[in-house]
């Protein structure tokens, strides 16, 4: 997994008090607290969201990209 992480272009968007502050003011209709925390997360580091997870497709929170699997 390291290397594979090492190798690939990714960049870690780390947990921050404006990303928590952040995940408590959506509005998502649910209460999971992963999805709010990966919400908040794109919003704050101004990131596109790739998921399968019905819910955050329909969400309107966040910009969204369906994850070839959906």
């Amino acid at each position: 997994m390291r290397r594979a992480l090492r190798d690939l272009p990714v960049r870690e968007a780390p947990m921050s008090h404006e990303v928590a502050i952040r995940s408590e003011l959506l509005r998502l209709g649910h209460q999971d607290p992963a999805d709010r925390f990966i919400v908040a997360t794109a919003l704050v580091y101004d990131l596109t969201l790739v998921t399968s997870d019905k819910r955050l497709l329909r969400s309107r929170q966040v910009p969204v990209l369906a994850n070839a699997g959906s």
